[in-house]
């Protein structure tokens, strides 16, 4: 069984991934309990614990988890620059391994799963599970393909890499030795405001325990994005005719 993306999967991740985030969310038609309500009555009927307190204990990790993967993948995007991590096409021309490379292979895919971890906890019981598993089939069929794409083009260098460098579970101290590349924050931030809308989602929830705000920063996610690609994409016009 082939377990790398198409090329459909690959030009289209990101619709992918939203789809995914719909499919989740949309499953609140059949069961109407939240995922993380859900697990806080779980354990207050099981200790001694305060439903309330557990609560919003559940909704501030799931908020920490969604700032730590924009943060990751900001991380990322500054060393592998935000045009190439948006693009429809896959780039294996070079291997990047400075910043969060030099922990994990695969540090925006990290991010991926983090936020479906967190961004599930606001689902269903149902709708969790959906985004969490298919935020981890999604991260692994993307890997399996960039990873055959960049030993084909990279050879023995990239076996190296493989061999030494984590695929997901970040090691605690760097894998490979810094090449000295510098980080482009800025782009990279602008890159990732979809993430960070999702984690400024979860915090204003954890704070406020109110959806509205939940809602509204989902809703600035939108624009954001779509201006952020919009604006990537041609950075990569200008780059390619230069």
């Amino acid at each position: 069984m082939n377990m790398q993306a198409t090329n459909f999967e690959f030009r289209f991740r990101f619709l992918v991934i939203s789809i995914v985030f719909w499919l989740g969310f949309s499953l609140y038609s059949l069961d109407r309990v939240n995922a993380g309500d859900a697990l806080a009555s779980w354990i207050a009927a099981h200790s001694a614990l305060a439903k309330d307190h557990i609560a919003r204990l559940i909704f501030a990790l799931a908020a920490l988890l969604t700032f730590s993967a924009a943060a990751i993948r900001t991380w990322a995007s500054a060393y592998l620059h935000s045009h190439v991590v948006h693009d429809t096409a896959l780039h294996s021309e070079r291997l990047v391994a400075d910043g969060p490379y030099r922990f994990v292979r695969n540090p925006l895919y990290v991010g991926v799963i983090l936020v479906g971890i967190g961004m599930g906890s606001m689902a269903n019981r149902y709708g969790f599970f959906v985004i969490v598993i298919g935020m981890f089939v999604i991260a692994f069929r993307l890997i399996f393909r960039e990873e055959a794409q960049l030993l084909a083009s990279q050879g023995e260098s990239y076996r190296r890499y493989l061999q030494t460098v984590p695929r997901l579970i970040p090691a605690f101290t760097p894998r490979v030795g810094a090449s000295g590349a510098r980080p482009r924050w800025a782009q990279a931030f602008f890159g990732e405001t979809f993430f960070w809308a999702f984690a400024l989602a979860n915090i204003s929830f954890a704070v406020t325990l109110n959806l509205k705000y939940w809602y509204m920063s989902l809703l600035a996610a939108i624009p954001l994005y779509a201006l952020s690609v919009a604006v990537l994409k041609r950075q990569t016009r200008a780059g390619s005719s230069a």
